[in-house]
């Protein structure tokens, strides 16, 4: 494994920081404050080509590997990981298409991300199917005229509000079901800069085939709140053969396949903030003085900006080992990516809490940013996948 990036993954690195610095830092305690969803940010990595990283060549034009995806979306959590989550999600959503869509169907699903600003959602997580998927309810089954009904409803699901497009994963026939299906139900295309939407309401969605979709009000979380996320429920929708990617009961095969490219993604989420809070501290330690010398000075200071740097570093490497695997396509790709996934967590929130604590007072307060890291860094050590599930694959890969 070679460490030097190349010419492009460089020109990746450099573009994406100066996009960071110009859009995204300036502006983000702002934005966290409002509650605003960026999607001017959003169209903006969308223009210069940093989104949409999973879409195939034969659909895009060029492609962009694993190890420059994680790069990309590091760098963008630098700036903010609620933005990064995202951006990501429309590689959550289609990546399944990417994988095991037929020609026409990644044509179809995909070209409308090439060709416009659109956000995408992946509908996996319920009420009562969290981690273990095989609870889930939402189910898809035949109806007396032998055509395909999709109702049920899920969870915690980003980009709802705005979604012109569901990656939904469901049961097929009957809730008790061995067999899962993923489904792809295109809505109508929304660009939410110019979309008539109220930020803090329902959205109903009719559908021209019938049936209905219905997000719900946007959480209120404590942390990535530049991040949309919403309840989606699906009532009555019609899915036609073409709609189903591959094969109808292999669904439990194409979630893992997803998480596994996804799970280093979300790593690089976290390595880009703990790297951030890092950043904030040094910054600040080397500015405030106490007892007549700068923080950073004091030994004990310095030990635990040693510890963060550490931390970072590690899962910096581990996350690209499982960019590299995933570019290999190795076998043992699901267990470094849940490796990944577990160490950048862990670092991002050791660094968070540590970085507030050498701001003493100050970083309690909402207008130091370090703050609103370690509000955001909680839910990396939940999302796609807790960490417990993370050493459950490690764990039964290594036995």
């Amino acid at each position: 494994m070679d460490f030097n990036l190349n010419d492009e993954e460089k020109q990746y690195l450099d573009t994406v920081r100066r996009f960071v610095a110009r859009e995204i830092t300036p502006h983000v305690l702002n934005l966290d404050k409002g509650h605003v969803f960026p999607f001017e940010i959003i169209r903006k990595a969308w223009e210069l080509g940093v989104m949409n990283l999973s879409v195939p060549e034969n659909v895009k034009g060029y492609r962009i590997d694993a190890i420059s995806s994680a790069l990309i979306i590091r760098e963008l959590s630098y700036g903010d990981s609620g933005i990064a989550t995202s951006s990501m999600c429309n590689d959550l959503a289609n990546i399944v298409v990417a994988m095991h869509g037929s020609d026409e169907q990644q044509k179809r699903f995909l070209n409308p991300f090439v060709n416009q600003a659109l956000l995408a959602s992946f509908c996996l997580t319920e009420p009562n199917a969290g981690s273990d998927n095989a609870s889930m309810t939402t189910l898809m089954r035949k109806g007396n005229d032998g055509k395909y009904v999709l109702n049920g409803a899920k969870c915690f699901i980003t980009n709802a509000s705005y979604a012109s497009q569901f990656t939904v994963f469901c049961k097929v026939g009957k809730p008790t079901s061995p067999f899962m299906a993923c489904v792809i139900i295109p809505s109508l295309a929304l660009e939410p800069e110019t979309a008539e939407l109220d930020p803090h309401s329902a959205r109903e969605i009719p559908l021209p085939e019938g049936g209905r979709i219905i997000t719900g009000k946007p959480e209120d979380k404590l942390g990535q709140r530049l991040s949309n996320t919403a309840t989606v429920t699906f009532e009555d929708v019609p899915v036609d053969d073409s709609q189903i990617i591959g094969d109808r009961r292999l669904g439990f095969q194409y979630i893992t396949d997803v998480l596994d490219y996804a799970r280093p993604m979300v790593a690089a989420i976290g390595v880009g903030l703990a790297r951030r809070a890092l950043d904030v501290t040094l910054a600040y330690t080397r500015e405030r003085r106490q007892f007549g010398e700068r923080i950073c000075d004091m030994p004990v200071a310095r030990e635990t900006l040693v510890a963060m740097w550490k931390k970072v570093e590690l899962a910096d490497m581990a996350l690209m080992k499982a960019a590299f695997m995933i570019e290999d396509g190795s076998p043992e790709q699901g267990m470094y990516a849940s490796l990944a996934k577990n160490l950048a967590a862990e670092a991002a929130i050791f660094c968070a809490t540590e970085g507030l604590h050498l701001h003493g007072g100050y970083g309690f307060m909402a207008e130091y940013e370090i703050s609103k890291l370690l509000r955001d860094a909680q839910i990396i050590d939940i999302y796609e996948g807790t960490r417990e599930v993370q050493n459950m694959i490690i764990g039964r890969e290594l036995i």
